[in-house]
């Protein structure tokens, strides 16, 4: 018995020598062998690393090829590893996915000039890169230009309203955008990828240029609070145009516009490095807030306010709040004379100067607890101090402190939530997180509270500290022209002042960073056709052309030249956008998908319900006017993509929403059966398709649309004879020639097709169960099959027939259009004409309907309705015609109504003709026909003949008879031919006898076949002369149904010869199959001299009512 040995194999490193080192007998690897055999197939293949790619179901495919398959462990699998690979590989592609947006690497690359090495780059945590960018884009412009105008106008307890409720709407839309960030990777592009692969590319896309333009606005609004900063409080005296201010904030702001886009488009970069400085501004000026409030509390400030009588002076233009002051005395008085004219209010009442600070006061709590709102120019006064009242002098009203505009509640509302705006810069981060699904939620609540903290103590600290009268001086103007928020800050205004310039600075450069690349991550995305071009940039990848387009609009805010007007409109556009956001969570979390596992827990459907409403109810607080505008924007974006976008498909909520809303409506419709009122035509298209698959009859689907207009359920279906094994891909192609031949025709509906042993099975089976539950058709449409006379194969007329069987087995209707493509297309207008409707018995009222149906539609919308009807001799026809009449007026149908008499006649000799021909055409077919067996069968007895007359001579050495070694090659030759003909048999074999050898021995097998063919055509041409029965002979039932069918005809011709579409009841076909021919026979003289004409035959139901 032989033995064997087993030797351990080894892999050699990287084709070293270590082998020969360690001996030449050590094996190699055949593992080792054959992948460096296939690496150097696939790096002599351009072509297979791109196919490969294009194919992969993988996160990241451009990693390098690697063998999936080596030894024989997994054998089993080997055959489909190329689409089943390895769970090792499939980690080793994750392990090695990165998400950071296209053009981030190349671009400091490009500034640096210098190639980095592919290293993998150190992803920030969660106090980095989510908490302190939310910090800085949370604390910003409102806080230092208007928290305290907000907190003296509204007072501490309306302020605090103000701040929880938008507090608690970002934490809620926090606690939903973390649900969705943590249910599985975010690619870079954060919010707008959360929102658009959660509701869809219509959401996607409306939401996403909503926070587009809220990010551009943004930028609007961070520059006007740089430029009022710098003209107010930094350089006041430097001014351009000296007529009004919003002509220096239109000027600076655009100059100041133009450099942010020079730095964005310039170094990028250096805005990212700068932000930690900006940042470092925004906290050194809130703890100098919170440092000064400690100091207010122990020693008051030395800011004061200067007040004539209980009115607030504007004290820039005067030192000493005294009337012996010269600067004081003439801004009321006409001449430093103390005899000089002056105002009266100046002369009633006394001046009187109190401390803009005066500490933690209850008395100062007190005045500030409530809100003091008023109207347009209304002079700021100090409640608990009397005056003298006086005739108002509008000359002197510009030295008080005023309201620039009336103030109100909904007002301060929408002012305020831009500085809540922001919590969304962690997830805009989410390329360069360490662990995004960790980081975004923690870092993103963790700064929401941190920020309602700072609001809500710093609404208390003003309302404690800060005189009400210096509160609603929105402009400081009474405390020498400084934020008013400054004069309690320690040690100096000017950290104040400085760090809210360079915040906003900051804040309005992220702005001009952030936009762009969300508009080209939409642009990308391909959703919105015309916002294709904004997707190029430069060559590393920098949005040059959404850049300036964000540019343009930044600029349309800056000239509104107002931070209080741009506010509000930034607050519409996030608000818009957080709504969404709330919406997303609570669809899928409803839909309970397979795919929603979120790893943030803690969260619920009522709480994204909560912040959804909250969301809505402060757009509408803040302006109603303004939340329309973005509502009827969004809703366009959305209808545009809708119609024109591209069909994207990213498993959102919004289409398992729609799959739930379906699956809940068909439970319903099948809960009770269809009441007559809401009977429509639900159709059943049976489209041909050529041999290149395309639909043989457009026109069919032109005629669907136009009796459907968008209404109810329409399928479209085709069959194909074959097996899905072999025609499948076939069957695919078919379907989407359906689709495009549907979208050409504008019919809305669904396509199918489907492959079977024989057509007429394949429509058995689509009758049978097209549709879904409640949703299945009632209708059927098909064209007439116009060239079943000319076919020897009578497929056609049997599988026409059979349809009509069946749709009336099921009780479905029938309706069936002759020279269909004669037919109108969509685009075609009848300027006029009739509809003619030729009502011979009731099956339901469905050709009174189909009529109002097509007017519905601007193709036959010009054409009018005639219903005619026909009378018996019996029948009286005035009271018909009144009550046909009547019985239209209760339908609500306008047509004319005419009654056809046909009178009882004889019989007429171009009946019994017609009859007599249709008997003899269907005697010809049958002897003409051979079934599919027969003729296989002839074709085998033609070759048996052609073998027999090989063995004749061994037939006739065996002393058989002569006639029998003679009939039996004729017998079989002929066997198949004299059954068919049935005539002349002998004459036949005695022809077949004389010349059987030269025939068999010299002739081929398709000569014979064809020789064959011919004598037996001859042969059923003679027999057809020869049954010519006389008219006594025909079937009395043929020539009955004849004589109907040629009356009708010539009544229908002569009133509808020119109308554009004429409507018949189609009569149903004999229940004996042996009349099928006949049938169509008769069809075909009912329809005789006609153009277009609709067959209807109903589904045994009543599908129209005179009831409301």
């Amino acid at each position: 018995m032989p033995t064997f040995t087993v030797v351990p194999v080894e892999d050699v490193e990287d084709g070293s020598n270590s082998g020969a080192a360690a001996g030449g007998n050590r094996p190699i690897s055949l593992g080792k062998i054959f992948s460096e055999e296939q690496e150097a197939d696939n790096s002599e293949d351009p072509f297979s690393d791109d196919n490969r790619r294009e194919s992969s179901a993988f996160i990241n495919p451009d990693m390098d090829t690697e063998t999936y398959y080596e030894g024989k462990n997994m054998a089993l699998f080997e055959e489909e590893m190329d689409s089943t690979p390895m769970v090792s590989s499939f980690l080793n592609k994750l392990a090695n996915y990165t998400n950071l947006t296209q053009g981030v690497r190349e671009h400091e690359e490009a500034e640096d000039g210098v190639r980095r090495a592919a290293v993998m780059v150190p992803h920030m945590g969660t106090f980095i890169g989510v908490y302190l960018p939310c910090m800085q884009n949370i604390l910003g412009v409102i806080l230092f230009l208007r928290l305290t105008w907000i907190v003296g106008t509204a007072g501490i307890l309306g302020s605090f309203a103000i701040v929880s409720m938008c507090c608690i709407c970002t934490l809620l839309t926090a606690i939903s955008m973390s649900a969705i960030a943590t249910n599985g990777v975010v690619p870079a592009g954060g919010s707008y990828y959360m929102i658009s692969r959660s509701l869809g590319p219509e959401f996607g896309g409306a939401v996403g240029l909503c926070l587009y333009l809220g990010t551009t606005f943004a930028g609007s609004l961070y520059i006007l609070g740089t430029i009022e900063i710098l003209l107010l409080y930094i350089i006041p005296p430097e001014k351009v145009v000296k007529e009004t201010t919003a002509n220096d904030m239109r000027i600076y702001g655009t100059c100041c516009l133009l450099l942010m886009a020079l730095v964005v488009f310039v170094g990028v970069k250096y805005v990212n490095k700068l932000a930690l400085v900006f940042l470092s501004c925004v906290v050194l000026s809130i703890m100098a807030t919170y440092a000064g409030a400690i100091k207010t509390a122990i020693k008051p400030s030395n800011f004061s306010v200067c007040l004539l009588g209980n009115r607030t002076l504007k004290n820039e233009m005067f030192e000493k709040c005294a009337k012996t002051d010269v600067e004081l005395w003439k801004l009321f008085c006409d001449s430093p004379y103390p005899n000089a004219t002056c105002d009266e209010y100046f002369v009633l009442n006394n001046l009187t100067e109190i401390q803009a600070t005066p500490g933690v006061l209850g008395e100062v709590i007190n005045d500030n607890l409530w809100g003091n709102y008023g109207p347009d120019n209304m002079v700021i006064e100090k409640k608990n101090l009397s005056s003298v009242p006086a005739e108002a002098n509008n000359d002197k009203l510009k030295n008080y402190v005023f309201n620039d505009w009336a103030t109100y509640f909904t007002l301060l509302v929408g002012i305020y939530f831009p500085s809540v705006t922001g919590i969304m810069a962690g997830s805009n981060r989410s390329g360069d997180l360490r662990d995004a699904q960790r980081s975004i939620p923690i870092g993103t609540i963790l700064a929401i509270l941190t920020t309602s903290f700072i609001y809500i103590s710093f609404v208390v600290l003003f309302g404690a500290c800060i005189e009400g009268v210096v509160l609603r001086d929105k402009f400081g103007f009474s405390v020498k022209t400084k934020p008013v928020i400054s004069i309690l800050a320690w040690p100096s205004p000017w950290v104040i002042v400085i760090g809210s310039f360079f915040s906003c600075c900051g804040a309005g450069l992220q702005s001009l960073t952030g936009a762009p690349r969300l508009l080209q991550a939409i642009a990308r995305d391909g959703i919105i056709p015309f916002l294709q071009v904004f997707g190029h940039g430069k060559a590393n990848g920098e949005p040059t052309w959404a850049l300036l387009l964000t540019v343009g609009i930044c600029e349309i805010g800056i000239l509104i030249a107002s931070l209080d007007h741009v506010a509000p409109i930034l607050s519409m556009f996030f608000l818009m956008c957080y709504l969404f956001v709330n919406l997303a969570c609570a669809v899928q979390t409803l839909l309970c998908t397979p795919n929603w596992r979120p790893r943030f827990k803690f969260y619920h459907w009522t709480l994204s319900f909560l912040g959804m409403s909250l969301c809505l109810s402060l757009m509408f607080i803040s302006s109603w006017i303004y939340a329309l505008v973005v509502i009827v924007i969004a809703g366009c974006i959305y209808k545009y993509i809708e119609y024109k976008g591209a069909v994207k498909e990213w498993g959102d909520g919004i289409r398992g929403l729609s799959l739930n809303a379906a699956r809940y409506a068909l439970i319903r419709l099948e809960e009770a059966p269809l009441h007559t009122k809401n009977w429509r035509p639900q159709l059943l298209v049976l489209c041909k398709l050529n041999s290149d698959l395309e639909v043989k009859h457009p026109r069919l689907l032109s005629f669907t649309t136009q009796l459907k207009a968008g209404k109810g359920l329409t399928i479209v279906c085709s069959v194909l004879e074959g097996t899905y094994m072999t025609r499948g891909d076939d069957a695919k192609k078919g379907e989407q020639n359906l689709k495009a031949a549907m979208a050409a025709e504008k019919t809305k509906g669904f396509s199918h097709v489907v492959v079977s042993s024989s057509l007429r099975d394949g429509f058995s089976i689509l009758i049978q169960s097209a549709g879904l539950g409640g949703m299945k058709h009632n209708a059927v449409l098909m064209a007439w099959p116009t060239g079943w006379k000319q076919d020897r194969d009578s497929s056609a007329r049997r599988n026409f027939i059979e349809t009509v069987r069946e749709t009336t087995s099921a009780h479905q209707a029938l309706l069936v259009a002759k020279n269909i493509d004669h037919f109108p297309g969509n685009q075609e207008r009848l300027k006029e004409g009739t509809i003619d409707v030729w009502w011979i018995v009731h099956d339901g009222g469905l050709l009174m309907l189909l009529p109002f149906l097509l007017s519905q539609h601007k193709v036959w919308r010009k054409c009018k309705m005639r219903i005619f009807t026909v009378a018996q001799m019996d029948d009286n026809s005035i009271q018909m015609k009144k009550d046909l009449q009547m019985f239209l007026y209760q339908l609500r149908l306008n047509a004319v109504v005419e009654v056809v008499e046909m009178h009882d006649s004889d019989i007429s000799a171009f009946t019994y003709e017609k009859t007599l021909m249709m008997e003899q055409r269907s005697q010809m077919l049958k002897q003409m026909q051979l079934s599919r067996t027969e003729r296989e069968r002839e074709i085998q007895s033609i070759t048996d003949v052609s073998r027999a007359s090989i063995k004749r001579k061994k037939c006739s050495s065996a002393n058989a008879p002569p006639l029998y070694s003679q009939c039996i090659p004729e017998d079989e030759a002929q066997l198949i031919h004299d059954r068919n003909t049935a005539s002349h048999s002998a004459a036949n074999d005695k022809a077949a006898g004389a010349t059987s050898d030269r025939v068999h021995m010299t002739w081929t097998k398709d000569k014979l076949q064809n020789e064959r063919n011919k004598h037996k055509e001859n042969m059923a041409v003679k027999d057809m002369f020869n049954m010519r029965p006389e008219w006594e002979n025909l079937n009395h039932s043929n020539v009955r149904r004849m004589h109907t069918a040629v009356k009708l005809n010539e009544v229908v011709v002569k009133k509808s010869c020119n109308s554009e579409l004429v409507l018949l009841n189609m009569p149903g076909p004999p229940k004996n199959k042996k009349g099928d021919e006949n049938y169509m026979e008769f069809l075909e003289v009912l329809m005789e001299g006609l153009d277009r004409v609709l067959l209807v035959r109903g589904g045994g139901r009543e599908v129209i009512t005179i009831y409301s």
